[in-house]
């Protein structure tokens, strides 16, 4: 599982996948959160504007991220 730093409180669930590099763009982040593709915390969230904040995983695709506090 990769560890990936915010500096900020949260940031959102389509953002994530951009800063992580996951997805090249914001259509495709949005995209795959739709289409059930992303897991917050083991779930499958379709909010993009998820607040994802320090301890919180991200699954997508053959990707795991656990954010923490940079």
């Amino acid at each position: 599982m990769e560890k990936i730093a915010i500096s900020t409180d949260f940031i959102k669930l389509d953002a994530l996948l951009k800063y992580a590099s996951l997805v090249g763009t914001g259509g495709e982040a949005k995209l795959a959160i739709a289409e059930g593709m992303v897991k917050v915390n083991g779930e499958v969230c379709t909010m993009r504007g998820k607040k994802i904040r320090p301890g919180d995983t991200v699954e997508f695709d053959r990707y795991a991220l656990q954010v923490v506090r940079g």
